[in-house]
């Protein structure tokens, strides 16, 4: 298995928790960049030899995204179309990693695979670009939407908690945005079985898009609340959450109130189901606390 990428939380995560015997290579800049021309990433992608292409590289930067929608577009977009191309030329699968933000977060349910797509910014807009050119391109492909992505790696909701409770007392944190925390640990695991089904099999009810996100919801504030709780059962850093409106934390780019996911399609399909975002949540801050206190990416 090659997947695209070198310092992304989900990428370190199939790296770190890679299935004994399972072969898992990384391929990133600057033998693998996204904005190359089409042939380029194939040519990068046939030298790897894989036998299943999990494209997980990605522009994340949301707000940034509104002042580079060219940047966004050509590895959000154009990227995974050469990617798929090159994973059909090969005649092997591919399992695409999207996001949350391809919907505009109105709906008061969580969103199901076939609900409209309404993004309300450049990154969602380019994600979504990246999810119908990889299903346009190659039949033997399954995309997964997730969201609220946090790691003991890179740079994530978890560990800027974990670190702004080591310099203040109190945190200000939204209130009315709802999601499911979803560990990027666990997503590497429900990849692998993905993957695993795709490559045994040609059932086609097994491709097109599928939403994977942990079990369980919560705001930003209660999500920031549980870290703390964690974080003190570990000796580490806490403070007190103050709860605020999406309206006092002003960004570049609207976040969707609504971000939660059902992942329902992903369980009947795959047998794929990722664990309650609770106890994850109290693995990564563990990790992170006992295991990096000092040494976070800030």
């Amino acid at each position: 298995m090659v997947v695209t990428g070198r310092q992304g939380q989900i990428v370190r995560s199939l790296l770190e928790r890679a299935s004994t015997g399972l072969d898992i290579v990384s391929l990133g800049r600057p033998e693998l960049d996204l904005t190359a021309p089409a042939d380029a990433i194939a040519s990068a992608i046939e030298d790897a030899r894989p036998d299943v292409l999990v494209s997980a590289a990605a522009y994340t930067q949301v707000d940034k995204a509104e002042s580079e929608p060219d940047l966004a577009f050509a590895v959000n977009g154009r990227g995974p179309r050469a990617l798929a191309r090159a994973a059909r030329g090969l005649g092997i699968p591919l399992v695409h990693l999207s996001t949350d933000y391809v919907f505009d977060g109105s709906k008061p349910e969580p969103y199901i695979e076939e609900d409209e797509t309404r993004p309300t910014g450049v990154y969602g807009t380019s994600k979504l670009a990246g999810e119908r050119a990889v299903l346009e391109e190659h039949s033997n492909s399954a995309v997964l939407r997730t969201a609220w992505v946090y790691s003991p790696f890179g740079t994530n909701f978890v560990k800027t908690m974990i670190r702004l409770a080591g310099d203040h007392q109190e945190v200000s944190v939204v209130a009315d945005q709802r999601g499911n925390p979803t560990s990027a640990v666990d997503i590497a695991h429900g990849i692998v079985r993905v993957a695993t089904n795709l490559a045994a099999g040609n059932d086609p009810e097994q491709r097109g898009i599928f939403h994977m996100t942990a079990s369980g919801e919560a705001s930003w504030a209660e999500f920031a609340e549980a870290i703390f709780g964690a974080s003190a059962e570990a000796g580490g850093p806490i403070a007190t959450v103050r709860q605020i409106a999406t309206a006092d934390y002003p960004t570049a780019a609207r976040r969707p109130a609504n971000s939660r996911l059902d992942s329902g399609k992903l369980r009947r399909i795959h047998g794929v189901s990722l664990p309650d975002w609770r106890p994850s949540m109290k693995e990564v801050v563990n990790a992170i606390v006992r295991g990096s206190m000092g040494s976070l990416d800030r």
